[in-house]
C-alpha cells in the first residue's frame, strides 16, 4: 500500500526533528559580557579534525566544525575571550553528558602488589 501524503509529511517531520536533535544548546559569552545560546554538536561526537584544530589553536576552525552552520556567524559577532570559550567547551561537555578534557586514567588497585 503506497504511503499517504499525511504519512509522508509525518515521516518528514520526524526526520527534521531527529536532525535537529543532533545539536545541544550551549550558552556562549561574548567579550562584552553578552551571552547568547548557540547550537553545538554534542561533545562526544566532535570529529578528530575539530579536536586537531583546537589543539593547534585554530578556534575558528574548531567552532566552524562543531557549531550549527547558522550559529557560526553569531560566534564571530560575540568574539568570546578565552574565559568565555573555555566555559563554552566545559558547558558543552556538561550539557552533552560527557566530560571534555583529559581522562582521569585508570584507578589504582586497592590490593597491594608487594609480595609478603
Amino acid at each position: 500500500m503506497p504511503a499517504t501524503k499525511k504519512q509522508i509529511e509525518a515521516a518528514s517531520a520526524q526526520e527534521a526533528e531527529a536532525a535537529e536533535q543532533e545539536y545541544v544548546t550551549v550558552p556562549l559569552a561574548g567579550h562584552d559580557g553578552v551571552t547568547k545560546d548557540v547550537r553545538c554538536v554534542p561533545s562526544g561526537r566532535w570529529r578528530a579534525s575539530a579536536l586537531r584544530a583546537l589543539n593547534t589553536g585554530d578556534i575558528d576552525g574548531f567552532m566552524e566544525t562543531v557549531l550549527h552552520p547558522d550559529d557560526f556567524e553569531l560566534f564571530q559577532e560575540l568574539d568570546p575571550d578565552m574565559d568565555g570559550f573555555g566555559k563554552f567547551v566545559a558547558d558543552a561537555g556538561r550539557i552533552s553528558g560527557e566530560s571534555v578534557g583529559k581522562s582521569s586514567g585508570p584507578t589504582r588497585s586497592s590490593r597491594s602488589t608487594r609480595k609478603r
